[in-house]
């Protein structure tokens, strides 16, 4: 069986190649209907990422935020046109302690090994996730990402102390919106404090307690947890307010990616004796964590409806190009490619 791959050979540049698929294996075979354009495809599409990283990664599908239709399962584990969640990260040699997207012989689609930019992906049963009936297509593009959020709050329940009054969450683009409403419907008693840079973004932000440019934060807060979702230069300047901020023994959830290093006050670190703790990607058991989340609480999904910017109909490379042409320009929310046959 021949199949279509969509690799970036270059910045800006797209090209088709054909390659088979060997049935014999014992994998199953899904058509990407729905793929989301995350802000690491955007780096590679963009060129910005540093050219040594390009040249040893490029060409490369890129996209690794979809869902899709089984079409062909060997193992009887899916229907024929089920709706499942593509699992991007790919584990190595099993490890009891390390989680999988964290193992360093994990692969992890459209970072080294081609993305679910395809006409046909063929996947291990155990990457992927069926999708709920009550799931729409547009949000179920990208569950990825919102399994990362979910990722890091389950590791800021293990770290963190019991006081939990008031969270804080910097950063006002989609992974501060999609964190913010998740710290919300986990813990529904805590004050959940949302801090930015745009007026018209924060004002979105209807399902929190409180939201704060951060120019104007008041003199006198304190914070028991802080989630940086800022990334980029930017999280200097978060993080210098969030040291500041927060109280004694309190845990910082790092999860923006900057490209540039970061300073951080240890000495005040110390002072306080702060937990500060890194979450990247995600795993199978956070999928699934997720998706029973979203499942058991319906308001979640009317608010993630509303971070879908656009759904853009691919039927071509010029598409694929103008759909991440059209993500550049937006200011906040996520573009998605609805794939057609």
């Amino acid at each position: 069986m021949i199949n279509a791959v969509y690799r970036l050979v270059a910045p800006r540049r797209i090209e088709i190649a054909f390659e088979d698929i060997d049935l014999t294996k014992p994998e199953v075979l899904v058509r990407p209907t729905k793929l989301s354009i995350c802000n690491a495809d955007q780096r590679y599409y963009q060129g910005s990422r540093e050219p040594k990283i390009l040249e040893q990664k490029l060409p490369m599908a890129l996209i690794h935020e979809a869902m899709g239709e089984v079409i062909y399962d060997p193992t009887k584990t899916f229907s024929i046109g089920e709706r499942v969640v593509l699992i991007p990260n790919i584990p190595g040699r099993q490890d009891d302690v390390i989680k999988e997207n964290y193992r360093r012989d994990s692969g992890f689609c459209s970072s080294g090994i081609d993305g679910f930019l395809q006409e046909y992906v063929q996947i291990p049963v155990a990457r992927l996730v069926r999708l709920p009936e009550k799931i729409p297509n547009t949000v179920g593009a990208f569950v990825e990402l919102l399994s990362v959020s979910f990722h890091a709050i389950q590791r800021f329940m293990c770290f963190s102390h019991s006081r939990k009054e008031r969270i804080g969450v910097w950063g006002d683009g989609n992974l501060g919106y999609i964190t913010a409403l998740l710290l919300k419907k986990t813990f529904p008693q805590s004050i959940i404090t949302v801090i930015g840079v745009h007026d018209y973004k924060l004002s979105d932000f209807t399902f929190v307690d409180e939201t704060y440019l951060i120019t104007e934060l008041p003199m006198d807060m304190e914070l028991d947890h802080v989630f940086e979702c800022v990334g980029n230069i930017g999280s200097q300047k978060a993080l210098e307010q969030i040291v500041d901020l927060i109280k004694p023994e309190g845990t910082i959830s790092l999860m923006g990616v900057s490209e540039f290093p970061i300073q951080i006050n240890t000495r005040m670190v110390l002072e306080k004796g702060l937990r500060i703790y890194g979450s990247s990607r995600s795993g199978r058991e956070d999928f699934e964590g997720l998706i029973e989340f979203i499942t058991e609480h319906n308001d979640v999904i009317e608010h993630l409806e509303k971070i879908v910017a656009a759904v853009i109909p691919i039927h071509s490379i010029a598409d694929i190009q103008s759909a991440f042409e059209s993500d550049i320009a937006k200011s906040l929310g996520k573009t998605v490619m609805d794939w057609k046959e």
